[in-house]
């Protein structure tokens, strides 16, 4: 069965549960309102079905080449790219000034959900460019504003993100790439980056690489770290391409998935660039770009776990085996309570993700764009408390709902051609990127928890609360259990917040990021938990069919995830102990 786009709960997710009602009239938003929603994601179902959706095992077969210096992306994806661009796809969010359609991001991340699901490596291309755009908005001059904005808007040139190195990786401070100035203004940038991610294509006609480096005499570590643009081919001061840029492409990454995506090393040979921001300030800039991605790259999670489950839940209906009272002959495996119970948690765990990803993205939406301060405020607090989590949790849920539809597809599904096994080795990839999910849970404790006294996390917890209050006084027995379940996993959240707080104000700083990432899981549950059951509140008003959906999903969530709640504190404010005080023993270190 082909990707087909689940356009009723992503309209779902993003109304009633994300609430992007609140969008509506605000300032950048003005084209925004709830009646384009559906149409737009219909149109974009068509092309992930469509276009994207059979070149994903092209991709995965023949993957990116390199010809010289040049790399030659699988055969149709140029075709693919082109019709991304024509559509207007990749200005969906930009603001209408630099030639986009001024709507929300939060539809943007309905939308790149189903290019993801339909073929991860072609989303991987325009999802590089948003963060290149995003980082230009925020930081570039105006004349850099003129010059790449309406270009990257339109789909017609590409972005990057240039950051590691061989010695520097997660530890961007380590980096040693050169930027001398040159006369007149632009630098002369030099070394090698490599897990470029499309560094280098034949999709659109210029890639515009936003490169990390060092001036000469900058601070040594993080404080001295320099934002560049480089594009590929200079540009002419009226519009048109000139000269071919010394930076290059010298190898393609071998990887165990996410093939026809071009994982580039890059080098810059006295390439010419401009600084972005302040010299020695990059950091700054290169966050902008990170945490667009970061969200991004959780809605990839949510992507290939929905294509992972649509795939298992196919082959669940067609293959036959066993007995199965009232079946004459072998049943098809659907038919068995355990494949069905796989397939629920399968299901569960997307509807959770997806929930998490929409509310970080309309937090980010009402940050930018609300014109009151104190709701500013709120949202951007609320951005930043989601961003580690929908990042990690929802890429490791990615992976483990990809390897659970390798299992309902049994042997069959570890043979390489099945499109079970190629989401399984793409999806490995996603908790890697933009700072591993360890480096996402000490973020989330020690700058998102740590960094405001936990107010935005008891913020969190109140809104968990209420929801409780309302599953309550429903007196429906469904929603009570459902309530009892939740109001007992957002206490140990609560309790397990305290107990981090205490000890990252004791300067305990190990025990406490020692049990960050079992934190960060408990987080996403409670959180992911949370939304499933606004959403099965929201869905009362909805046919039976759709209504009796959203309460199984919340309730199969609320009695395997969110029942273990309570038995997890003790791993995350004891487990740490047990191998800190042992470290000589288990690993030779004090």
């Amino acid at each position: 069965m082909p990707y087909d786009a689940p356009i009723d709960e992503i309209e779902f997710s993003l109304k009633a549960v994300a609430g992007m009602g609140q969008l509506e009239g605000l300032p950048g938003l003005e084209a925004y309102d709830e009646e384009i929603i559906r149409p737009i994601l219909e149109e974009a179902a068509k092309l992930a079905r469509d276009v994207l959706a059979p070149l994903n095992p092209v991709g995965d077969s023949q993957g990116a080449r390199l010809e010289d210096t040049r790399v030659i992306a699988p055969e149709g994806f140029k075709a693919a790219y082109d019709a991304f661009r024509k559509g207007g796809w990749m200005g969906l969010a930009a603001p209408e000034v630099w030639g986009g359609q001024g709507l929300p991001r939060a539809l943007a991340l309905g939308v790149m959900e189903m290019f993801h699901a339909a073929n991860m490596a072609f989303g991987l291309c325009p999802m590089l460019s948003y963060g290149a755009v995003e980082a230009l908005l925020a930081h570039g001059t105006d004349d850099q504003k003129n010059t790449y904005l309406p270009k990257l808007v339109a789909g017609d040139w590409t972005g990057t993100m240039n950051l590691t190195e061989p010695q520097a990786g997660s530890d961007v401070g380590a980096l040693s790439a050169r930027a001398v100035p040159n006369v007149g203004g632009s630098y002369a940038i030099s070394g090698q980056k490599i897990y470029i991610t499309w560094g280098d294509h034949d999709l659109a006609e210029n890639i515009i690489h936003l490169v990390l480096a060092r001036v000469p005499g900058a601070p040594a570590g993080s404080k001295g770290i320099s934002l560049f643009l480089v594009p590929k081919f200079l540009v002419n001061t009226d519009g048109t391409l000139g000269a071919r840029n010394q930076v290059y492409c010298i190898g393609l990454e071998k990887k165990i998935g996410i093939h026809a995506s071009p994982t580039c090393v890059m080098e810059y040979s006295g390439a010419t660039g401009w600084l972005i921001g302040e010299a020695n300030k990059g950091l700054a800039c290169m966050f902008t770009m990170m945490n667009s991605a970061r969200l991004n790259v959780g809605l990839e999670g949510v992507a290939v776990g929905e294509a992972a489950y649509q795939a298992a839940f196919s082959y669940a209906q067609e293959r036959k085996q066993g007995k199965v009272e009232g079946i004459s002959g072998a049943a098809p495996i659907l038919h068995h309570a355990d494949v069905r119970r796989t397939l629920i948690t399968m299901r569960a765990r997307v509807a959770a993700a997806r929930a998490i990803c929409h509310a970080c993205g309309v937090s980010a939406d009402l940050a930018h764009a609300s014109d009151t301060p104190s709701i500013r405020a709120a949202a951007k607090a609320r951005e930043d408390l989601l961003t580690p989590i929908a990042k990690a949790w929802s890429t490791d849920m990615g992976v483990d709902v990809a390897s659970l539809g390798v299992q309902v597809h049994g042997g069959m599904g570890f043979m390489s051609e099945t499109l079970a096994a190629q989401l399984y080795r793409d999806a490995r990839i996603a908790p890697i990127y933009e700072g591993t999910n360890g480096i996402q849970a000490i973020d989330l404790v020690g700058r998102k928890i740590a960094g405001n006294g936990g107010a935005s996390m008891r913020a969190m917890l109140t809104e968990v609360d209420e929801t409780v209050r309302l599953a309550r006084s429903t007196n429906d027995p469904q929603f009570v259990q459902l309530a009892e379940r939740l109001w007992a996993a957002s206490k140990a959240l609560a309790e397990t917040t305290d107990w981090m707080l205490a000890r990252m104000k004791a300067q305990e700083q190990d025990k406490a990021l020692a049990g960050a990432t079992a934190y960060l899981a408990l987080a996403g549950d409670v959180i992911g938990g949370h939304f499933l059951a606004r959403a099965a509140l929201a869905a009362r008003q909805k046919e039976p069919d759709f209504r009796a959906r959203q309460m199984a999903l919340a309730g199969f969530f609320a009695e395997t995830s969110l029942a273990s709640a309570p038995g997890r504190v003790p791993g995350i404010t004891e487990g740490g102990d047990r191998f800190l005080d042992n470290s000589r023993a288990l690993f030779g270190i004090d």
